[in-house]
């Protein structure tokens, strides 16, 4: 028995059949005609897409030598769970993340020892700096944000990060238009062109970050990149000293799902600016290959700073190697209130002033 092929329109998705009248196929639904050298071609090109294969090596990390870690301690946030690791000088503290007090646990016992880390280039001052620019000028901010004390309560964090690397071998599908329209003395037209685009090539990545620890907002660690890491170096725990340190508390193999998503929707992107002259571009499919995909392990630095109003959490944070700042902040509505009726005042009076000028005028 043969099978008869069955053609979708690539405009519309409906089943379209071949007009003895046109010698040509054509969609009963849109009414776009084909060649159908076209449609075979098009067909071809759907036959060969292919799925993601998004693979990675994720043994990252060393091991902590005999005597490597003395002198570190761990502390644990009782309220968010966090485990933060000082040096032994380190004092009572509050956890960065939540602002809640820490308690010392003892000796520090790792798991798997940082590959890198980029050590802090700005100190307190700088950060304490940065948040009063930040907060100055703005007269509706509530005063708890402007208190210099609060301020003074930033900290300095190394969040965990999981570093990708990548070679991406991507093949997409694109599907374009074009529109012409003109007009004569009795209609106006509008002619619409289809076309099927296709883009292949490799792009290659360097150290994707993803947050390792669950604590720290991605959304905001991610917010303050990039990170030069022409600046990293082989971890040691002399950058500790002075500044606190997050376990990762998100593993490797957890954290691919997000890199896989940084790397396709980067790869994208790169793609995409490749395909100009057209009214409209839509992805229509994409298959990104990885080869020798690879994790290390390694520690970014950070200054937080956690402020509670009215119930909400407001966290700032800052990039300790490029000073970026990012954080939302607050209304102070009495304020904006108080602020709104002396301009109503001050307009109301300017008004009966103007208004008693033109009576005596």
């Amino acid at each position: 028995m043969a099978v008869l092929q069955e053609y979708k329109c690539p405009c519309c998705g409906g089943a379209i059949t071949f007009d003895s009248t046109l010698q040509k196929m054509k969609c009963p639904y849109c009414d776009t005609e084909f060649e159908m050298e076209t449609l075979v071609s098009y067909d071809d090109a759907l036959k060969t897409a292919q799925a993601d294969q998004m693979r990675w090596e994720t043994e990252a990390g060393g091991v902590w030598q005999n005597g490597e870690s003395d002198g570190l301690r761990v502390y644990v946030c009782k309220s968010c769970g966090g485990e933060i690791v000082a040096d032994e000088t380190t004092g009572a503290s509050s956890c960065p993340y939540c602002d809640n007090p820490i308690v010392m646990m003892g000796q520090f016992a790792g798991e798997l020892k940082p590959d890198f880390v980029i050590p802090f280039k700005l100190d307190k001052k700088a950060a304490v700096a940065a948040l009063n620019r930040h907060y100055g000028g703005k007269k509706l901010l509530p005063n708890v944000f402007k208190n210099q004390n609060h301020i003074e309560e930033v900290k300095g964090i190394y969040v965990p990060v999981w570093l990708f690397d990548a070679n991406a071998h991507a093949q997409i599908r694109y599907k374009a238009t074009k529109t012409r329209t003109w007009s004569d003395s009795r209609y106006s037209y509008t002619e619409v062109s289809h076309y099927l685009i296709r883009r292949s090539g490799s792009i290659g990545f360097e150290h994707v970050p993803v947050d390792g620890s669950s604590k720290m907002n991605d959304t905001l660690m991610e917010s303050i990149e990039p990170y030069r890491f022409s600046d990293a170096v082989d971890f040691q725990t002399a950058y500790l000293a002075g500044y606190l340190a997050d376990k990762y508390d998100v593993d490797a193999e957890t954290s691919i799902e997000r890199a896989n998503a940084r790397i396709k929707k980067s790869t994208e992107d790169a793609f995409a600016k490749t395909v100009n002259g057209y009214d409209s571009v839509v992805p229509d499919n994409t298959s990104v290959q990885l080869e020798n995909g690879h994790a290390k392990y390694a520690l970014y630095p950070v200054w937080l700073l956690n402020t509670d109003w009215k119930g909400k959490k407001y966290t700032f944070a800052m990039n300790g190697q490029t000073g970026k700042l990012v954080g939302d902040l607050p209304l102070d509505k009495a304020a904006a209130r108080r602020m709104h009726l002396g301009l109503t005042a001050l307009i109301s009076a300017a008004a009966f002033a103007l208004s008693w000028l033109i009576w005596l005028i």
